[in-house]
This record gives structure tokens, C-alpha cells and sequence, in this order.
């Protein structure tokens, strides 16, 4: 049954294909005609031509139509039909338009405004038509109204027809299927098809649509139902540009005689089969359980404690096999596992010694600086003081690393007691300023964050000055921007030149093996370091932190500043908590 309705399927998909070249064609064919210069002057005549001018539209232009129909036999007419009082009739191709103002058709292509109107007609013959060959046939039209170069005023109407069975050739060839049938369901429900098909033969196609609905579904739709206990299968598919139901309707007589005595015969072939695989199934079973029991045993005994059981003799490529080899690969991950274990406790018991033993000299060092203060103030040496003041600062700040974030503030201060032991190197020429809304006193921000940009200033700035008197002004400011805080770090140095400017913020954000790269061609290009690595450093926490949007941006004018914006997220830390404002 699938297969006869794949294979009906694709019967219905040929002719849809077949009908939209047709349809192609018909298109094709009034854009002709309407493009065509001669005729379109013509067509707009103001006044009555005389006769040498219509007969030199007749020999030069109608006939070019006709020579067009000859070279396409499957096109019927090429008709325009104009309301221009001043054109004469040139049969058959140019005519009144009032002689179609009373088809029905007439109003709804003037409502489509220029647009395609598609028309099943059950003749294409004019009333008063000289010479024109009668035809019962009826015939798919293409119907366009064409204006004025205006564009607004209506000028007539273009109609290109086809007779129905040329355009739905599949439907009405004698060379189809003896138990399937196309049908076309036109939009005023009328019906064509092939009707001496030998699906008709106990029931008409009126008779046969009665057991289906149509529905305005552009694909393959299939419904199988019965008429008179006559089974039948419908593939039906909508065209909605011509406003057509296709349908094909397939008889399933012999289908279903030929699945019951497939039925029968499968019947039989089944019960066979059974019989044999129950006698195999109780083989089979008997050799599996002997495996499972094995590996059941040795799975107790790993229960129990004792990792180093006997491993069981399972072996074969089927699924209990599998299952042995990969029991036997978790008894020796779980022996490695434990040895690793063991070893891993070893080290992290010499490295808890070990960061003991740091702790111990680190807190003797401070304890050291503390007691240099107090005998620098003891001495009136109020500047050692200071420096050591800062230092000590410094080294508690680094040394208490209880957690990764912590209030800008804690990272301002930190700052401050830098730049208090690098103006010993410098002499006092560093001029820290700080520009800090109170909002952001208790902003949430990453462990040293800060120094990385405030030590690259230091290193740049200084070592770029014009003179070994200037001072260097470092200048940071916060500020809320929104559901951001913007952190910025600006020095009074030379700057960056601009190519060098657009490399560093690029290798902020670069993969590590093209950093690298950068970093190498930088060192060539300048004879020095880049010297990001630190800022780079920061960026990523932030990036790892907070996300892709936030992190760090350098900015610079060569000769006047260079600013290393920091954006973080807006977030106040109150008693250990992060408040999101």
C-alpha cells in the first residue's frame, strides 16, 4: 500500500509540474505580447488610423503573433482585447473589448488591478468570430488587464488560452494507470477528466468525489474510503494560483485482493519463523545466562569489598560480551582510581606543609615591615613610615585571597599604596587622581584588576616622557552607566600610535595560539614587548566572570592620553552579598 501511494504520489507531483510549465508558458507569453512596441503603440492610438497603417499592423505585428502560436502548438489564442474606440479589429488577434464585457469573468480580472486571472472556460469561441472554428473543448485561460502608460487608466484585456487537455496532459492521456485517475475540481466545482478511465467504470467522478473533502492544503494529502463497499484511495493537492483541486483517484480492488492473499501467505511464513526461533531463543538463552551468572558472581565480590576479584572468563562480540570486556575495564579503573587517589592524598598533604610553611614566612615578613615602621616613626623617618605603611598594605592585600571579588573601593586603596612605593623610584613625579561616584564605592569588582592598568600606565607613561622632570598624572574615574559600571584609567603619556592601537585591543580577545602570533610580529615590528599581557589577564577574568559584553577597551590619541576602559556589570556588595540594582 505504501508503495502504491508513493507511487500515485509522484503520478500527481508530474502533472503539478507539468502544469506549472504550462502555466510558465501562458506567463511567458503575455509578457510578450504586452512588451511588444508596435502593438502597444497601436493600441493607444488617439484617433482613426488610416488603412495603410492597419494593414502594416495586420502583415507586420498581428501576423508575428500568429508565426509565435505556430512555433508553440500547445497555446490556443493570443487574444488582447481593447475598450480603444479608435483601434480596428484585426481578427484573431485584436479585438472590442466589449465583446467579452458580459463573460463573468470580465469583473473579477478588472478587480485584480493588473495582476493574473486564471479562467477555466468551457469555450474559447466568440460570438460573431468570422472564420473561427467551432470547439467544445473547454480551455484554460490567462487573463491580465493592461493599462495606459499612465499606469492608472484601464486600456483592455490580454487573454492567452490553452486547451484544457494539452494543459493537463496527464490528466486526459489514454496512456495512464488501469486502476488510477487524475480528476481537476475547477473553483466553481466542476469537474473534469478522462471519463472513459476504467476507475469510472462502476462509479462516475461526481460520485467518487463525495467521499472526499477538499481542503486548501498545498501538499499531498491521502484519504482512503468506500463507496458501495468499493474501497478507493484519494491523493488530493490544491493549486491556489489557479484556484484548482487535483485529485487522483486510485481503485483499490485488486490492491486489496492481492494483500489478503499476501496476508495469508505471510500468515503462514510467520508461524514458521516462530516454531524456529523459539528453538533458537532457548539456546541462545542457555549460553547467555552461564556468561551473566559469571559476571553476577564476580560483581558480589566487588560489592563486598575486594577490588581484587578474579576477573570472569567472559569473552564473544554480542552484547554480553561487550558487557564482560567493559566490567573487566571498570576493575582496573577502579584499581587505578584508588591508587591515584592514594597518591593525590600524599600530595596534598606535602602541599598543605608547604603553603604552611609560605604562610608562616609571609606573615613573618609583614610582621618584619610593621616593626621597620615603627622604628622609622621611633627615628623621625616619617617617609620610610609611609613607604612601609604602603608595602605592608600591598603585601596584606596579595596575601589574604579569600575569595575573587571584592568592593572597588579595597582595589582603590590598593592603588593608592602602589602608586606610593613606585613615586619612591620616581621621585614623587606620579600624580594619582580619583574621580569616583559614591555608587561605586561598593561596586563589585575582580581582585587585582586595577594594577595590571595602572602599572602599564606607570611603564609607558615614564618611559615616553620628554623630559625627566614632567609628572605623570594618573587619573581613575567610575562612573553608573544604566545596568553598567565604567571604570576608567587615563594617563597623561605620549599615547599609542594608531595601527599599534587597533593590534593590542584585537589580541585582547584573540585565541591563545593567535596571540601568540600577534605578540611575536609585535616584538619584530617595535623591538619591544606589547607588553599586554597583564591587561589581557584582566580582560579574560572579566570575560570568564561576567560575560562576552563586558571587559576591558583601550583608547589613546598619540601625544595626549592613553585610557584602558573597564565595563562590569552594575552589582553593590553589602555584608558579603552582591545586590543587583
Amino acid at each position: 500500500m505504501e508503495e502504491l501511494t508513493k507511487n500515485n504520489e509522484n503520478a500527481l507531483a508530474v502533472e503539478k509540474t507539468n502544469i506549472e510549465n504550462n502555466m510558465e508558458l501562458m506567463e511567458w507569453t503575455g509578457q510578450l505580447a504586452l512588451s511588444n512596441r508596435e502593438m502597444n503603440r497601436f493600441l493607444q492610438i488617439e484617433q482613426t488610423q488610416d488603412t495603410a497603417y492597419v494593414l502594416h499592423i495586420k502583415k507586420d505585428v498581428v501576423n508575428s503573433f500568429q508565426y509565435f502560436l505556430f512555433n508553440n502548438p500547445r497555446i490556443a489564442n493570443v487574444r488582447l482585447f481593447t475598450d480603444n474606440l479608435y483601434v480596428n479589429e484585426i481578427w484573431p488577434v485584436i479585438l472590442q473589448e466589449s465583446r467579452i464585457q458580459d463573460k463573468p469573468w470580465h469583473d473579477e480580472v478588472m478587480k485584480q488591478s493588473g495582476l493574473p486571472w486564471w479562467e477555466m472556460q468551457e469555450n474559447a469561441v466568440l460570438t460573431g468570430a468570422p472564420s473561427e472554428p467551432s470547439s467544445d473543448e473547454p480551455f484554460m485561460t490567462y487573463l491580465q488587464e493592461f493599462k495606459y502608460p499612465d499606469n492608472v487608466t484601464h486600456n483592455g484585456i490580454l487573454e492567452i488560452s490553452m486547451k484544457l487537455s494539452n494543459f493537463f496532459s496527464r490528466t486526459f492521456s489514454s496512456v495512464q494507470s488501469a486502476n488510477a485517475q487524475l480528476i481537476v475540481v475547477a473553483r466553481s466545482g466542476q469537474v473534469f477528466s478522462l471519463k472513459a478511465s476504467p476507475v469510472f467504470e462502476q462509479h462516475s467522478a461526481e460520485q467518487l468525489l463525495n467521499g472526499v473533502k477538499l481542503t486548501s492544503n498545498t501538499d499531498h494529502e491521502t484519504v482512503q474510503f468506500k463507496v458501495d463497499g468499493r474501497s478507493y484511495l484519494a491523493i488530493q493537492s490544491y493549486i491556489p494560483t489557479i484556484d484548482v483541486h487535483l485529485v487522483n483517484m486510485v481503485s483499490l480492488a485488486d490492491t486489496m485482493e492481492g494483500i489478503h492473499h499476501s496476508r495469508v501467505r505471510y500468515m503462514i511464513l510467520i508461524l514458521l519463523l516462530a516454531a524456529f526461533l523459539v528453538l533458537l531463543s532457548y539456546s541462545m538463552q542457555a549460553m547467555i545466562l552461564r556468561r551473566l551468572k559469571a559476571l553476577r558472581e564476580s560483581m558480589e565480590e566487588l560489592r563486598s569489598g575486594n577490588f581484587d576479584v578474579e576477573l570472569p572468563p567472559v569473552t564473544g562480540t554480542d552484547e554480553v560480551g561487550e558487557l564482560g570486556l567493559h566490567y573487566r575495564k571498570l576493575i582496573l579503573k577502579i584499581n587505578e582510581l584508588i591508587q591515584e587517589q592514594a597518591t593525590r592524598q600524599a600530595a596534598g598533604k606535602e602541599a598543605e606543609l608547604r603553603a604552611l610553611k609560605n604562610q608562616i614566612d609571609s606573615h613573618f615578613l609583614y610582621n618584619t615591615l610593621e616593626n621597620v615602621k615603627m622604628l622609622a616613626e621611633i627615628e623621625g623617618q616619617y617617609l620610610i613610615s609611609e613607604i612601609m605603611t604602603s608595602l605592608g598594605g600591598m603585601m596584606r592585600y596579595s596575601m589574604e585571597w579569600k575569595r575573587d571579588h571584592v568592593m572597588l573601593s579595597d582595589e582603590i586603596q590598593h592603588v593608592q599604596h602602589y602608586v606610593s612605593v613606585m613615586n619612591i623610584r620616581y621621585d614623587g613625579r606620579l600624580d594619582l587622581r580619583l574621580s569616583i561616584a559614591p555608587e561605586c564605592l561598593r561596586q563589585e569588582s575582580l581582585k587585582m584588576s586595577l594594577q595590571p592598568a595602572v602599572e602599564n600606565a606607570i611603564k609607558h607613561g615614564m618611559s615616553r616622557m620628554h623630559s625627566s622632570d614632567g609628572n605623570l598624572v594618573i587619573t581613575i574615574s567610575a562612573a553608573r552607566r544604566d545596568q553598567a559600571t565604567v571604570i576608567e584609567i587615563t594617563d597623561s603619556g605620549c599615547g599609542i600610535p594608531e595601527e599599534k592601537l587597533g593590534l593590542l585591543n584585537r589580541m585582547l580577545r584573540m585565541e591563545e595560539s593567535a596571540y601568540q602570533d600577534a605578540r611575536q610580529l609585535f616584538v619584530r615590528k617595535n623591538n619591544q614587548d606589547s607588553n599586554g599581557i597583564g591587561l589581557r589577564n584582566v580582560d579574560q577574568r572579566l570575560v570568564m566572570s561576567y560575560g562576552t559584553e563586558y571587559g576591558i577597551q583601550i583608547e589613546s590619541e598619540e601625544g595626549s592620553y592613553t585610557r584602558i576602559i573597564m565595563t562590569l556589570p552594575y552589582r553593590v556588595m553589602r555584608g558579603g552579598l552582591y545586590i543587583d540594582d
